[in-house]
Formats: structure tokens, C-alpha cells, sequence
């Protein structure tokens, strides 16, 4: 029997390579090997997002691009959080027995007030209890996670282990597993890649804007005139090619640091690259989006695929803590 996979997403709206190199493709794969199920967190982004009026269309974009990259509906279930109410119920259940003291030392937490000292909201502080329902609500058993995410996991875990410790053996502990996701830094070649810093490469964008907005990536500061010497280790747009080019990243290091090639014709052959990389991800793309139905059937079928999961865990949960 396949191990089950749980892993969601804040609704972003269309996504940008980072989103790609860093989390999308690793789903793809994991299709083959895991019982995968993805959700699109639109009750976590709440916590955040003050103005939702552009949520419904978001999620729409978001999911478009999940299924022009190769998430199969048919192998892995897709939905919207808020579609299986259960999620809720469960959180609310679990938030019984998590102590406040476990959810005011998440450091994301602090973070997040930092950010955002106007809007310290309940949600907020109880976001890793409904991060956790999210997972054992469907008994999955393995979240992909990098290592920096471990402590959130950890956090899922001792909530597992206190419910099933008071109440008796109900949900798996989730598990990590640990994969690969790097650190794509945006056009800035500071920040990692972010809607938000504006420093992003969306993956939808046609072949021309794609090269317009990789124009404008900051390269080695300290080469001047295109006859001076590059520095490729220290240049953004070389570090991108290693993603979309690897096995002529020596031989464009070289020519770089030769002053063979120029910054503005690195940036050209690295847009070249990515548009051929993202070719066929963009026709599918094209396909999916005349089709604004498909989007939602798809939605609509995961939502009452999980449901069948969910109904079946809240009727042992509430068994168990005496509510039935």
C-alpha cells in the first residue's frame, strides 16, 4: 500500500519559478511513488490577506499552472481547502488539546508579527493547529518538507502524540520527507523570489516577456563595460542558468570570466533557455485556460474525494473524545 502525501499551498495566484524549482516539480514526481493529495490553503491565507477579492481567481490561476506542470487528477486528489469543512471541525477539536505556550514559540509566528503588527490575529496564532488537521484529517503519513520546515512538522507531531496519548491510537505521526528545494533567489539577486518583492519570473508569461523581465535581473555589479572580466560566482543570472542549463554553466563561466560573452548576452541565452524549458508547460497551459470549466470539475472532484477520507476520520474522532 502507497504511503499517503499530504501538501498545500496559499492561494498566489499565477506562480513564478521559485514556486516551480522549488516545490512544483518535486510534486510531479512524487505522483509516481506516494497517494498524493495537494490543496490549495485558502482558509491559512486569511490570516494574511485582508482584501480577498481577488482569492477565487488566484486559486484559479494557481491550479492552472499545478495542472499545465503535470499534476494529475487522475493520480493525486486537487482541491480547496474550505470545500471540506471537516478541516474546520477538526481544528477546532484539536486546538482542545494544544497548548498555547507550543504555538506562541513557533518562530513563524514572531515573524509574522513583525510583518503584520496591525493584524495579530487568532488565526494566526492557531495556524500550525489547522496545518496539522490539514494533514491527519486524511492520515497522511509523509509531508515533503525542506529542513528549515522541520520544526513546523515536529510541532504537528507532538499535537498527534498528545491527542492520541488522551484519547487513544487515532492519527499516523507525520513523517518528513526531506527534499530538495533550493533557494531561488529573484531578479535582484537578493531576495528569494517573491510575488510580493516584485523580483519574479512568472511561468506563464509569453516568450518576449519573459526575456524582458530577465533584462532587467541584476548581474555581476562589478563589471562595468562588456570587455571587463566576470565573476559568475557572485552573478544571479549564471546561478539561474545552473537550473535551466547546467551541463554549460563551466563552459559560460569561462567565456564570462574571459569577457568572451557579455551580461546582456547571458541574459538573452538564459531567457532562450527558460521559454524552451517552459515550452510545453505553456501550450498545456493554453489548453487548460480556454477550458475555465475543467479547472473547477477538477476542484469540485477532489473536494468530494477528500470529503469521503474526511468524513470518515471526523466520525472516529468525535467517537473518541466522547462527542458521539
Amino acid at each position: 500500500m502507497k504511503r499517503r502525501i499530504f501538501s498545500g499551498a496559499r492561494p498566489t495566484g499565477r506562480l513564478h519559478l521559485g514556486n516551480y524549482l522549488g516545490a512544483l516539480q518535486n510534486w510531479v514526481n512524487l505522483q509516481s511513488n506516494y497517494d498524493c493529495i495537494y490543496c490549495v490553503v485558502d482558509i491559512h491565507a486569511l490570516t494574511t490577506m485582508e482584501d480577498t477579492s481577488s482569492l477565487q481567481k488566484n486559486i484559479h490561476d494557481m491550479v492552472l499552472d499545478w495542472l499545465a506542470a503535470g499534476l494529475d487528477p487522475r493520480k493525486s486528489i486537487l482541491f480547496v481547502q474550505s470545500h471540506v469543512p471537516e478541516v474546520t471541525e477538526l481544528h477546532t477539536l484539536l486546538s482542545m488539546v494544544t497548548p498555547l505556550s507550543w504555538l506562541l514559540r513557533v518562530p513563524t509566528f514572531k515573524e509574522k508579527v513583525k510583518l503584520q503588527p496591525q493584524n495579530v490575529n487568532y488565526g494566526l496564532v492557531g495556524y500550525p493547529v489547522l496545518q496539522t488537521a490539514d494533514i491527519v484529517l486524511y492520515k497522511a503519513d509523509t509531508v515533503p518538507v525542506g529542513e528549515d520546515q522541520l520544526p513546523h512538522l515536529e510541532l504537528a507531531r507532538e499535537i498527534v502524540r498528545r491527542f492520541n496519548n488522551l484519547f487513544g491510537e487515532t492519527f499516523p505521526e507525520p513523517e518528513a520527507k526531506l527534499t530538495s528545494f533550493p533557494l531561488v533567489l529573484g531578479l535582484d539577486g537578493k531576495e528569494k523570489m517573491s510575488k510580493q518583492m516584485g523580483n519574479d519570473i512568472e511561468l506563464a508569461l509569453s516568450d518576449e516577456e519573459t526575456l524582458a523581465r530577465v533584462m532587467e535581473a541584476v548581474t555581476d555589479p562589478a563589471r562595468r563595460y562588456r570587455d571587463d572580466p566576470g565573476h559568475p560566482e557572485v552573478c544571479n543570472v549564471f546561478r539561474l542558468h545552473g537550473y535551466f542549463s547546467p551541463f554549460a554553466q563551466e563552459e559560460l563561466a569561462e567565456n564570462c570570466r574571459a569577457a568572451k560573452i557579455g551580461c546582456v548576452d547571458c541574459k538573452q541565452k538564459l531567457a532562450q533557455e527558460i521559454n524552451t524549458t517552459l515550452k510545453a508547460f505553456r501550450e498545456r497551459r493554453a489548453v487548460l485556460a480556454a477550458k475555465p470549466q475543467y479547472v473547477k470539475d477538477v476542484l469540485n472532484d477532489g473536494a468530494s474525494r477528500a470529503r469521503v477520507t474526511a468524513r470518515e476520520t471526523m466520525r472516529e474522532v468525535k467517537q473518541k473524545v466522547g462527542l458521539l
